[in-house]
């Protein structure tokens, strides 16, 4: 009988699209990375509890997960916010737009134009400025503004300088050529962390043509956490691929 094997259609049966997600450590100038690398119909962007307020730390996530009958398998948080926890630009979650696309000037590394917005619709993931999600017509199932934005179509931030001495802790999201996700952060308890063109660069080196700053200073990854994620940093929104769904 032809078709696939039975071993390999068991695994597949078992193994869903989760099962196609990776994490690594990379080693760039020094700087080590950690990276997750998902399928876009897997991951899932969180703020607001079914009570209408910010979930703001992991823990508080992960206990309203395991309440419905979920795993958390990664988190990591999303764009930059505000003292509220509220996002400081467009935000879209399950096809719904929770907060406007905002397209005005400002201070910060959020306003340091193009910034831009990571999306997920019918087609796949994607990475775009400001101004090119304007002219989209649909919504997406989910979508978060941030900035800057780190790569479009291969180019670096025209503000990214080579030489600067910025280097932070910082966290972002990039689309692989493939159309894979790619989660990535720095070491946090490492001397040396990453300025902004040398995070663009790092993403061009994982195969990304497109990618997207998120935040820094607290930014934080786990990937298969424990049961029992201890409270932490307070976050606006937060990314997570789950199981059990």
């Amino acid at each position: 009988m032809g078709g696939m094997p039975f071993v390999l259609l068991l695994l597949f049966l078992v193994c869903g699209g989760i099962c196609q997600a990776s994490e690594a450590r990379v080693e760039r100038d020094g700087v080590v990375f950690f990276t997750y690398t998902t399928q876009p119909q897997d991951v899932e962007l969180y703020w607001l509890n079914p009570e209408g307020k910010p979930f703001r730390q992991f823990s508080t996530l992960q206990k309203h997960l395991r309440e419905t009958g979920r795993r958390l398998r990664f988190v990591m948080n999303g764009g930059l916010f505000e003292a509220d926890g509220s996002p400081c630009g467009l935000l879209v979650i399950d096809g719904h737009t929770v907060q406007p696309l905002n397209t005005r000037d400002g201070v910060g590394n959020f306003y340091l134009k193009p910034n831009g917005v990571f999306f997920i619709d019918a087609k796949g993931a994607h990475v775009v400025s400001t101004e090119e999600y304007t002219l989209k017509t649909d919504v997406p199932r989910l979508a978060i503004q941030s900035g800057p934005l780190l790569l479009r179509n291969g180019q670096i931030h025209p503000a990214f300088r080579k030489n600067s001495k910025n280097d932070l802790h910082r966290n972002g999201v990039g689309v692989r050529e493939d159309g894979t996700v790619i989660f990535a952060i720095t070491k946090f308890d490492q001397p040396r962390r990453v300025t902004l063109h040398g995070f663009a660069e790092f993403f061009r080196d994982q195969g990304c043509r497109d990618a997207l700053f998120l935040d820094g200073d607290l930014s934080q990854m786990f990937v298969d956490p424990d049961e029992s994620l201890h409270p932490g940093n307070s976050f606006g929104t937060i990314f997570a691929v789950t199981e059990g769904r």
